[in-house]
């Protein structure tokens, strides 16, 4: 295993066993032997559900309850689990059951709630039917050659009333779908008691007063405060701080805890409630004393695959912060801050997932995410109430196929996505355009004056991505119906973008239109959008990035979230060296601050305590926000250049551009190994452990590689075949 968690944080031999453990349960690697031994399933997408639910309750604000503010589904709480066998000879089942529950064996129902069963010899039909209104419905099954698993069929529907005899009748075999599981693998791994390890973490050091002891942990860190030595009747106040300054802000900083102790003998107080803080105030009144101030650390034993260095010292620093930005916000779920809010927005979401390509390569945790999102039919508002966000959504789902070449996931998720399209398409307005109706709230992006009303490009240019996205999945699924209807809807909405926003004056979109009339207005959020997606013709990306991207009187991004599209579309417009000044000056600045994880957003204007406010609040910015931790995928793709041109890295093409460095190295995860890239200015060396890659580079001269002949492409360009498990060295000389 690689880096799982920073090294101070544990010791070896106890955090191997650990890691290990938990790896089984949320890992990737598991999740192939789920055909081949018992894990505990459910009805796909409920325990995501549940989970999601349980994990975005747990915020508070100043010691209060803080509620995510949009509908929130629940499982269904009655599930039948069906399985048809034939076995050469009878043999004992474990059975286990999170639930109220019936067993039968070809329609017959044993006594009780049987813990073993004898599976008779020859073809026959194991089934559960399992109530659980508090938890999921869940059901282990161990024999030696009959184990619950994802081959099991489940339904919400009681579908035994169509035939007696419990076998399943054509009518209704369209509402049984495969069950979902997690890699619980053991009877007594129940889902219900799922918790993320924990390992003590030490403060770097701790300022001791009277009845105060002001603790710094040396970095942004997550999970539970531990005092020790509590002794004494009195109330114990905990001020959490990302910075000193909210820490020791009383009043005004945003997390707090309480706690009553009444001890009369020494001991220690573990507080029930996970934080995000680098600082903790631990103030005491009454007698109460307290001889030490340690913490358990909380992670996702997820496994750190990628890598990038690289000769510019700043930015490895920044390569690292980001990744450990993403760590700490990697848990049950991507969540967008530790602090402030803890959950799952699907437009933080979306960016996750692209960084977690480039550095764990983490499946689970993608398609958890995207489940928890997406909750049960009927639709009635947009995800997190967010028309951006619900087609951020859409958008994924296909980009995690394309990387990771899983169907099952696009089977699974097909149907939900075909009633949240009819959704978005039925609030369409007559000239068939998005606009924010009652209860939608249009996001874009956190900035001053930027106007939401009437039809907004962005939302359109979302829209038209999200058509494409459900006609690839269609075909995926054989639907070509729906295929078809989603292309022309695709088509005919791209011509209204063009038609309706662009601006050939500005060389650019136009960010709205007002009853009916194109404002005069640009904005940087279409318009970069277009490049990416490849929206543009060459000469309209070439007027947008002159008049738009590298346009100082067009309204600047001070957002890491928006950042990342912005010098995404740059570096695909080749502008490496300028997009590596922009991560220096941008990233290095917040550094320079002495951040030690990457914030919700950055304006160098600012000074002083004013960087740490936010919504009207003195310390409402979260400090640690998974979209700051976007240089990740930004070297992964565009500098070291690797990215998947079928799904699953089947093809990949890889092109460095060094951008300003001198040299650079690294590696980038797949489903099935990881490719690995170094450059300099006259060589680069390539190996890969998955697919058949294209490494195309540039070069003044004709580019060499021991007994391999490279393409000649012209205007200096060159491409070489790369084969699985075969190393590379090319001589070039760098333009």
């Amino acid at each position: 295993m690689k880096k799982l968690i920073p090294q101070f944080l544990y010791s070896k031999k106890a955090a191997q066993k650990l890691v290990l453990c938990f790896a089984m349960l949320i890992g990737g690697a598991a999740e192939i032997n789920a055909q081949t031994k018992a894990t505990w399933i459910w009805y796909p997408g409920d325990y995501e559900i549940w989970l999601s639910n349980k994990m975005q309750n747990r915020r508070t604000e100043r010691n209060s309850f803080f509620p995510p503010f949009w509908k929130l589904d629940s499982h269904y709480v009655l599930i039948d689990f069906h399985k048809d066998y034939n076995l050469s000879a009878a043999e004992e089942a474990e059975i286990a059951v999170e639930g109220q529950y019936n067993l039968k064996i070809d329609g017959k129902a044993a006594t009780g709630y049987p813990k073993t069963i004898t599976l008779p010899a020859g073809k026959h039909r194991i089934s559960l039917k399992v109530y659980n209104q508090g938890g999921v419905p869940a059901v282990f099954v161990k024999s030696p050659h009959v184990v619950s698993d994802t081959s099991w069929q489940v339904t919400y529907e009681d579908k035994e009333w169509i035939d007696a005899s419990g076998k399943t009748s054509d009518v209704s075999a369209t509402q049984y779908v495969p069950a979902g599981a997690w890699n619980f693998n053991a009877a007594t791994t129940m889902p219900s008691q799922f918790r993320l390890p924990t390992t003590p973490q030490k403060a770097v050091s701790q300022d001791k007063k009277n009845k105060s002891i002001l603790v710094d942990f040396g970095k942004e860190t997550f999970g539970y405060v531990k005092l020790h030595g509590v002794k004494g009747k009195g109330k114990v106040t905990l001020y959490y701080g990302e910075s000193k300054e909210e820490a020791l802000d009383t009043k005004g900083g945003e997390l707090l805890d309480i706690v009553e102790a009444d001890q009369l003998q020494s001991g220690d107080i573990t507080l029930d409630g996970s934080r995000a803080f680098r600082y903790v105030n631990v103030q005491c009144d009454g007698d109460v004393s307290i001889n030490d101030v340690s913490m358990l650390y909380e992670y996702s034993p997820v496994e750190q695959r990628g890598s990038f260095r690289c000769s510019d010292e700043q930015i490895n620093k920044i390569w690292d912060v980001a990744a450990y930005t993403m760590q700490l916000n990697t848990r049950e779920f991507f969540i967008d801050g530790i602090k402030r809010d803890r959950w799952v927005w699907s437009g933080d979401a979306a960016q996750s997932y692209l960084m977690n390509y480039y550095l764990y390569f983490d499946s689970p945790t993608v398609k958890r995410t995207i489940s928890a999102l997406r909750g049960k039919d009927p639709v009635t508002s947009h995800i997190n109430t967010i028309m951006d966000y619900t087609f951020y959504w859409f958008i994924s789902i296909y980009d995690y196929y394309q990387h990771s070449g899983d169907q099952a996931f696009i089977k699974q998720s097909y149907p939900g996505m075909q009633s949240m399209m009819n959704y978005c398409l039925s609030r369409r307005n007559a000239d068939g355009l998005m606009q924010g109706l009652s209860g939608d709230w249009v996001f874009i992006d956190w900035a001053d004056g930027l106007s939401k009303q009437g039809e907004v490009s962005f939302e359109q240019m979302l829209l038209c991505r999200s058509l494409e996205s459900m006609a690839l999945c269609a075909n995926i699924m054989h639907d070509s119906e729906g295929a078809a209807q989603y292309s022309a809807l695709a088509k005919d909405l791209k011509a209204k973008l063009f038609a309706y926003y662009w601006n050939a004056q500005k060389h650019a979109l136009v960010h709205s239109r007002v009853d009916g009339k194109p404002t005069d207005n640009v904005t940087r959020y279409a318009n970069m959008f277009g490049i990416f997606f490849n929206y543009f013709t060459e000469a309209q990306k070439q007027d947008v990035k002159k008049y738009v991207l590298m346009n100082d009187k067009v309204q600047k991004i001070t957002t890491p979230y928006m950042r990342f599209y912005e010098l995404e579309a740059l570096c695909a417009m080749g502008e490496q060296p300028y997009v590596l000044k922009q991560m220096k000056d941008y990233w290095g600045g917040m550094l320079n601050l002495g951040a030690t994880s990457f914030w919700e957003e950055y304006n160098p204007d600012k000074k002083g305590a004013e960087h740490y406010a936010m919504y009207g609040r003195p310390f409402g910015k979260s400090l640690c926000h998974a979209w700051g931790a976007s240089p990740i995928y930004l070297l992964g793709k565009y500098y070291l250049g690797v990215k998947p041109t079928a799904p699953g890295y089947q093809t990949y093409v890889v092109e460095p551009q060094l951008g300003g460095l001198k040299w650079m190295e690294g590696a980038i995860p797949t489903p099935n190994g990881d490719i690995k890239v170094h450059c300099t200015a006259d060589k680069i060396n390539i190996s890969s452990a998955t697919g058949t890659g294209v490494l195309r580079i540039k070069s003044k001269t004709k580019p060499v590689c021991q007994g391999k002949t490279l393409k000649v492409l012209g205007n200096n360009t060159y491409e070489l075949s790369v084969q699985k498990d075969k190393a590379y060295a090319v001589q070039y000389t760098a333009l």
